[in-house]
């Protein structure tokens, strides 16, 4: 080596100038730095943002979530589509709607609908009671929202024995409006209705108060706290469907106190016409 070696080499006996970096080496070099800067961006994002791969690969999901996944992809994607973020004209997105909202509508059987109607019909259940609850924690856990408390649903009537009372009161003030006196149900508007309470389980009624399905108002903890709702459950469960006639003395289809005093008004005006007119002819 010469003493210019730093910029020229010899090779074979040939002295070679060092020359400018080829066009190949600088593509490769701008590869390369690329490649990097994609794998920090890549690195940072997944720090930041782990949940975005939990509902990709599933990790961040409990057993019976993912369980509940596998059911709403052959079963529900089609109308709620991808991650249960809705599809326009078809389904709406159950982000937020939370377990109860499914509780309700699966156990019963109105979801999956089978047509589009002005509100979902009552009908066999496509899916069992592991299934649904299955179903249910997927979509909690997918999105959060209202779900059924832990432990009884109802009121043991020796521990409180004004359950009764105060949830008949709870339910003349809440409830009879579109349900009846007795819980039979009745028309609304736009061809709606309000179903029968005759056959509802304590699960599917605290679910209709907390998510407040089709025509009805969502009863939160902070218009009926969670005693209150118990108590009108043990209401309906012990006295609509067990007596079925707390309105009065008749059987007037169970109707309610209001129906029987009509029925008792007309048949005594009846009564005092005929009265009259007997006294009438005899004068």
């Amino acid at each position: 080596m010469t003493s210019d070696s730093h910029a020229r080499w010899r090779f074979r006996g040939v002295f070679v100038r060092r020359g400018a970096p080829s066009r190949t080496r600088r593509r490769i070099g701008a590869a390369v730095r690329m490649l990097a800067a994609l794998a920090l961006a890549g690195g940072v994002y997944t720090a930041f943002a782990p949940g975005a791969f939990a509902e990709d690969n599933g990790q961040q999901l409990s057993t019976t979530a993912q369980e509940g996944k596998q059911l709403f992809d052959n079963s529900c994607i089609t109308c709620h589509g991808r991650d249960a973020q809705g599809v326009p004209g078809r389904g709406p997105s159950l982000i937020g709607v939370g377990s109860a909202s499914v509780q309700f509508q699966v156990s019963t059987g109105r979801m999956p609908m089978t047509r589009q109607e002005s509100q979902a019909e009552e009908k066999k259940p496509a899916f069992n009671t592991d299934q649904t609850k299955q179903l249910a924690q997927y979509i909690q856990e997918l999105g959060g929202g209202p779900q059924l408390p832990a432990g009884p649903l109802t009121d043991n009537l020796s521990d409180n024995p004004d359950a009764l009372s105060k949830g008949g009161q709870l339910f003349r003030v809440n409830c009879t409006s579109c349900h009846g006196y007795v819980g039979a149900g009745g028309a609304l508007s736009s061809g709606k209705w309000a179903p029968a309470l005759h056959n509802a389980s304590a699960e599917t009624i605290y679910a209709a108060m907390l998510t407040g399905p089709q025509s009805m108002p969502v009863f939160g903890d902070n218009q009926l706290t969670p005693d209150q709702k118990r108590e009108i459950i043990t209401y309906i469960t012990t006295q609509l469907q067990q007596d079925k006639d707390p309105g009065g003395i008749f059987n007037l289809g169970g109707y309610g106190p209001v129906t029987e005093g009509m029925a008792i008004f007309g048949v005594g005006i009846v009564i005092l016409v005929f009265t009259a007119l007997w006294i009438a002819g005899k004068s």
